[in-house]
């Protein structure tokens, strides 16, 4: 069976919505695919941000062997890419067949120079053209990913010292967590958190929308202290993994240990529900979030972001560290929360 099937020849397609299905169970079966090659994205993405999407996929003898997902942002301040995938973490090419990888890079290239975007992104954890000087690379983003035990004191345990009396507090101060059906509270801390940082806020709907979409993988945690919202923290859940993707603090939570306590408790409701990793996500380097997923003893794994410029002459650098946006965050640090929230998708949804 095998020998027919590698004889077969391999063609390139798009997905529609009857292949939605078929799709899934290929992600989910190919060990290379994240909860970020899910076809869910395309509708969160298309009806959130209002951005043009491409879901490829390589079908050979009536089967999906590689799946490709894309999208494209253009704007006059972040400029125009195309990429795999943007509001991801991960992404790029997931295959089982490896005859299929340069036909779908040769899709998302063709779609590029089409498009005249400036460059083709691909989010790899894994470098995917290593020996090819048409794609470069740059020590930008890391991610901190730890493997956890079904033991909450082995857990605690690996804690180190320092970080664990935070953990500690919050416990002591009568924080508790519990689970919402729907983003009202969580989006509250999490415009409160990232109004302070100077960073534009995701549209509420976008937040549903996950949700809506990915159900008993999507989780919404709020952390509260007599009845008070302390922070908040949505996470997806994929296999044996439990990946807190968007979160913030209340004012409060800082005097409270309210972030320290929140993921602990989220680590804790993820072994016990099975989650045997705990991938703390993406930093940038020489940020504070970076500091203090170190302080939990993770420890940092580059992530090799490919880039292929197309028409631009030089690598994106968008990214708050960039000082031409000093001026811009100071700026928005500075507007009243209410307009910020009611701007900040407008800008948000082209920076991807």
């Amino acid at each position: 069976m095998s020998m027919v099937v590698d004889a077969a020849p391999l063609s390139v397609k798009l997905m529609q919505p009857t292949d939605r299905a078929r799709w899934d169970a290929f992600v989910r079966a190919c060990p290379q695919a994240t909860f970020f090659h899910l076809s869910g994205w395309q509708s969160v993405i298309e009806q959130s941000f209002k951005l043009n999407t491409w879901f490829y996929y390589v079908e050979q003898a009536g089967q999906i062997v590689g799946v490709l997902p894309l999208a494209e942002i253009n704007s006059r301040l972040f400029g125009h890419a195309l990429g795999a995938m943007q509001f991801c973490v991960y992404g790029g090419v997931a295959a089982t067949v490896d005859a299929a990888r340069p036909l779908l890079d040769a899709a998302a290239e063709q779609l590029a120079r089409e498009l005249g975007v400036g460059h083709l992104e691909y989010r790899n954890m894994v470098a995917a053209h290593p020996d090819d000087p048409g794609w470069q690379s740059k020590e930008l983003y890391v991610t901190f990913r730890k493997a956890i035990s079904a033991d909450d004191e082995e857990n605690l345990n690996a804690i180190p010292r320092k970080q664990r009396a935070m953990v500690r507090k919050g416990i002591k101060l009568g924080l508790v967590g519990e689970l919402d059906d729907n983003v009202d509270r969580m989006f509250e801390a999490y415009a409160s958190s990232v109004h302070r940082l100077g960073t534009p806020v995701f549209p509420k709907k976008y937040f549903a929308m996950l949700q809506q979409e990915f159900g008993h993988e999507c989780e919404v945690r709020v952390i509260t202290q007599n009845g008070a919202l302390v922070a908040a923290v949505l996470s997806f859940y994929w296999r044996d993994e439990v990946v807190p993707y968007y979160g913030g603090g209340m004012p409060l939570a800082r005097a409270v240990a309210g972030n320290d306590f929140m993921y602990w408790n989220l680590m804790q409701a993820a072994a016990a529900r099975g989650a045997r990793l705990f991938d703390f996500g993406r930093s940038k380097l020489g940020t504070g979030a970076y500091d203090f997923k170190k302080n939990w003893g993770f420890t940092a794994q580059h992530l090799p972001y490919e880039y292929k410029l197309i028409n631009a002459t030089a690598l994106p650098d968008n990214n708050p560290l960039n000082p031409k946006y000093a001026l811009f965050i100071k700026i928005w640090k500075k507007l009243p929360l209410p307009l910020a929230n009611l701007i900040g998708p407008h800008i948000v949804r082209n920076l991807g």
